[in-house]
């Protein structure tokens, strides 16, 4: 069986804005379609991600505080769980490079523990999410090649945000 062979049999070959739309999970575990982005999805999806986030806090600053984002972030990193786990086995590839609410999640986390932060901050908080992300230095890359599933799709990020905060701390404390 190749890769894509249950989506194959749906009719599908790659992912599309058709397989997005054909269930929730794959709506939400590729981001709206950002994960769809022929270039760097995993980046269009932490940009959709810091977008939100700065659109959602600047608009409506009473309802999205510190509380409402950390409830929002939770509950984002449960349903990715579940998301990423059906798109996986949707497509027959467990951590698709189209699901991208881990970073969606994952930079929403970074940007509210460094709130307030002006532009500058946000970009570097980007860019160092992404290379973490990306590099998966240890013990990143030890969770993305052992943890599997929905779990491990988002957990790896998790960790990746970590590593972008343990960054600016290590910065503001020099």
């Amino acid at each position: 069986m190749t890769t894509l062979e249950p989506a194959r049999r749906a009719g599908i070959t790659k992912p599309s804005g058709r397989f997005m739309l054909a269930h929730p999970a794959h709506l939400i575990a590729q981001g709206l379609g950002s994960g769809l982005s022929p270039v760097m999805p995993g980046s269009s999806g932490t940009l959709l991600g810091w977008l939100s986030f700065s659109l959602l806090t600047s608009r409506w600053p009473d309802f999205f505080t510190v509380t409402h984002w950390a409830v929002i972030i939770v509950l984002g990193f449960l349903i990715g769980i579940w998301a990423c786990a059906k798109t996986g086995r949707d497509l027959g590839v467990a951590d698709h490079g189209s699901m991208v609410i881990d970073e969606i999640v994952a930079i929403w986390l970074v940007l509210l523990l460094l709130a307030p932060a002006d532009f500058t901050t946000q970009c570097w908080a980007f860019a160092w999410f992404r290379f973490f992300d990306m590099v998966k230095p240890p013990p990143i890359g030890y969770f993305d090649r052992h943890f599997k599933g929905g779990f491990g799709v988002m957990w790896d990020d998790i960790v990746a945000a970590f590593f972008a905060l343990l960054v600016f701390a290590l910065w503001r404390a020099l």
